[in-house]
C-alpha cells in the first residue's frame, strides 16, 4: 500500500464533549499519533474536504444539536471505507448491533479505559493497514490519474469527471489494499453491508467506474480483474506523489 512510515497516522475525533476530546487526544498522542478533532459532525465533514480523509476517526453516537454520530458515519462511509470506531455513553445493544453491522469497525462504552481505547485503534488500524495518501485533499495516482475522495471525483488527463458514492467506495478499497486482489465477497459486504448484494450488481459499478479512470476500459490499467477471485489496483512507484 501506499505508506509514508515517517508520517504519524491521524486520528479524527469527533465528540461534543470538550473533556473527552482531551482524553482522546492526550491518549492517542502519547501513542504516537496525530490528533484532529471536531465538534460535531458538520465540522469534521469540513474538515475532511479541506484537507483528507485521516487514518481513522473516533465518532461519539450522540452529538445534539446537529448531524449526529450515525449520520455522519453514514455519509462518509457512503463513498469510502474509513475504519471508524464509536463512542457511546449509552449500552444499547441494538444500537451496537446495528452501527457494527452497518458502518463502524468497533464500539466503545463511555467511560471508556484509556489503554483499552489505544489498544482498539492499533488492532484496527492493523487490521485495515494505513492508507497514508488520504491524508491530502487529492491524490496523485500517475500523470495521468489525480483521485479527490472527500469530492467524488477523478481528474483524468486533466478533465474531471464525478463519481457516484458507491464508485468513489470502490476505488478507496481497492487502492487501500494497492498490489493486492480484493475479493468479491469483500467488495460486496463493504459496499452493501446491510443488503443481500449480487455479484452483477459488483460488475455494473465497476464497469462504470473503469470508463471513468480508464484510457481504454476494455484493457484496464488500473482496475484490474483477477479471474475467479476479484479485483486489484497495481502498485507502483510514480503513485507516492501527492498534492494538498
Amino acid at each position: 500500500m501506499f505508506n509514508e512510515p515517517e508520517q504519524l497516522q491521524r486520528i479524527l475525533s469527533v465528540d461534543d464533549d470538550p473533556q473527552a476530546l482531551r482524553l482522546i487526544t492526550y491518549t492517542l498522542e502519547r501513542e504516537h499519533f496525530e490528533v484532529v478533532t471536531a465538534t460535531s459532525g458538520e465540522n469534521a465533514l469540513n474538515h475532511i474536504q479541506r484537507h483528507g480523509l485521516p487514518h481513522l476517526a473516533i465518532v461519539d453516537y450522540n452529538m445534539p444539536p446537529g448531524m449526529s454520530g450515525p449520520e455522519f458515519c453514514r455519509i462518509v462511509r457512503s463513498y469510502c471505507d474509513l475504519p471508524i470506531i464509536v463512542l457511546s455513553a449509552v449500552e444499547d445493544v441494538d444500537k451496537i448491533v446495528a452501527s457494527l453491522e452497518e458502518y463502524a469497525d468497533d464500539y466503545i462504552i463511555k467511560p471508556f479505559n484509556p489503554a483499552e481505547l489505544a489498544a482498539r485503534v492499533q488492532r484496527v488500524l492493523r487490521r485495515v493497514g494505513s492508507f497514508a495518501y488520504t491524508l491530502n485533499a487529492q491524490t496523485v495516482v500517475d500523470q495521468r490519474l489525480i483521485v479527490d475522495f472527500a469530492g467524488h471525483q477523478v481528474i483524468v488527463d486533466g478533465e474531471a469527471a464525478n463519481l457516484t458514492p458507491i464508485e468513489s467506495k470502490l476505488l478507496y478499497i481497492l487502492m487501500r489494499n494497492a498490489g493486492r486482489t480484493v475479493t468479491t465477497n469483500f467488495l460486496l459486504r463493504r459496499i452493501w453491508p446491510v443488503e443481500n448484494a449480487q455479484e452483477d450488481r459488483l460488475h455494473v459499478h465497476i464497469h462504470r467506474l473503469r470508463r471513468k479512470v480508464e484510457a481504454n476500459p476494455t484493457q484496464p490499467y488500473y482496475i484490474l480483474s483477477q479471474r475467479g477471485q476479484g479485483y486489484s489496483f497495481p502498485m507502483r512507484a510514480e503513485t507516492q506523489r501527492r498534492i494538498g
